[in-house]
């Protein structure tokens, strides 16, 4: 098949480079030149394990190109719109001009029976919105929830746990196309599921809610073993052994960052006060003021084992993206706590293995240096993001660079009965 993206940041870029790995015929296109260029070029803008082979190996084949011009969308059979949604300048809301100029660019060039996909993810009632556009056209919509994990996008593109298909008229055309599209998928058994736009495009949003919810409840249970003297490590693997509960998702930290979880719940909560429902999901609130709240536990943590003030002590900060293997610095926790620091005087240096770049060009006046560049002379570590790169750090070296070992482990990610055997003055979240 004949298959158009339109727009190449993460979701898209990863979309037309898998869809092009399977066989189809996939053009990407996007207003950023600069981009499209590097995109042509086999390179990725970002860093996610595995896209540049991905992307090397369907750009030798042939099947996939990457171009600014709309008109090279002509003639495919579906065209996937995934453009970002990021939250609104002036309020929590989504801003939805990136869609909506996606779909004017777009229109010239659909034809009858085409199939306009709906990746991005949007409040509830926007593909109703876009079909009343789309259909005079005599094409159809349909609403295709994501669901990437950065680190693990490629997986979750070419292996699915499982695909939402949003419809509306023209459903039966619809389905068999995004059936054509997924054949892969399918013929693995990937489950599928059928709904209208409304359900589709609350399965994204509700889903992200849950897990922001999952990883603030465990915060808020860390705020209270650390009053209590309880381990909230050992309380999630005791809970999480309940399957009706599940370990995944109950890590105490620093809490959820990322162009995801935050700005979605956000706009989640924004919407259903569109709705006349905003009582329906008023917890989220809170879910956002607890896990903003843990980056303030850190800062404050920090300046009580600096004696009550990190003026002009070193901190050494771990971490930088909101997650291991991803350069995403977008509303990261770890480039917070550096910043506030750095704000309160102290000497910060921060490192990390792939999203120095990106930090640096949001928070400029922040240092970053090398894992030794960051230990040497050290007061105080911060461990901020579980990259493996410091998770597998030897204690023992990392104790003879800096000038006093002591560890803020704001992931509970380390093996803290060696650092403690190291003699380092250990400090997790939740836990003592």
């Amino acid at each position: 098949m004949k298959l158009s993206v339109i727009g190449c940041g993460y979701l898209g870029a990863v979309h037309a480079a898998a869809m092009a790995s399977i066989g189809h015929s996939v053009v990407g296109i996007d207003v950023d030149a600069d981009k499209i260029a590097l995109l042509n070029s086999g390179r990725a803008p970002f860093f996610e394990p595995g896209l540049s082979d991905l992307l090397e190996a369907a750009i030798a084949s042939g099947n996939l190109t990457f171009s600014t011009d709309f008109a090279d969308a002509a003639g495919a059979e579906a065209h996937f719109i995934a453009v970002g949604t990021p939250q609104s300048k002036d309020g929590l809301s989504a801003d939805l001009r990136y869609v909506h100029s996606a779909v004017d660019a777009l229109l010239p060039y659909v034809a009858p029976g085409d199939v306009v996909v709906g990746k991005s993810t949007v409040p509830v009632g926007t593909a109703e919105v876009l079909a009343e556009r789309i259909n005079p056209a005599g094409a159809f919509l349909a609403w295709n929830p994501e669901f990437l994990r950065e680190g693990f996008a490629v997986e979750d593109t070419l292996r699915p746990d499982r695909l939402v298909y949003g419809v509306g008229e023209g459903a039966e055309r619809a389905e068999s196309v995004l059936d054509a599209v997924y054949h892969v998928a399918l013929d693995a058994q990937t489950p599928k599921i059928i709904a209208g736009y409304a359900t589709s495009e609350l399965v994204k949003v509700s889903a992200n809610a849950f897990l922001a919810t999952k990883i603030s409840f465990i915060n808020a249970m860390a705020e209270i073993a650390e009053v209590t003297g309880a381990d909230v490590v050992k309380l999630a693997d005791a809970i999480g052994m309940d399957a009706r509960i599940g370990r995944r998702f109950l890590n105490a930290g620093v809490g959820f960052g990322g162009g995801c979880l935050p700005k979605d719940i956000r706009a989640f909560r924004a919407r259903a006060e569109e709705l006349g429902v905003g009582h329906s999901v008023r917890f989220l609130e809170e879910i956002d003021a607890i896990n903003l709240r843990r980056r303030d536990r850190v800062v404050d943590l920090t300046t009580t084992l600096l004696d009550g003030d990190v003026t002009g002590r070193k901190v050494a900060v771990l971490g930088l993206a909101f997650k291991p293997n991803s350069d995403d610095v977008r509303d990261s926790p770890a480039v917070d706590i550096a910043s506030r620091l750095a704000a309160l005087g102290a000497d910060v240096v921060a490192t990390d293995p792939e999203a120095i770049g990106n930090a640096r060009r949001r928070e400029p006046d922040l240092v970053f240096g090398t894992l030794e560049e960051a230990l040497t002379d050290a007061d105080i570590v911060l461990l901020l993001t579980e990259w493996k790169d410091f998770t597998g750090i030897d204690p023992a070296w990392a104790a003879s660079l800096v000038k006093t070992p002591i560890i803020i482990d704001g992931r509970n990610a380390l093996p803290h009965t060696e650092w403690i055997d190291a003699l380092w003055e250990y400090h997790g979240l939740g836990r003592r």
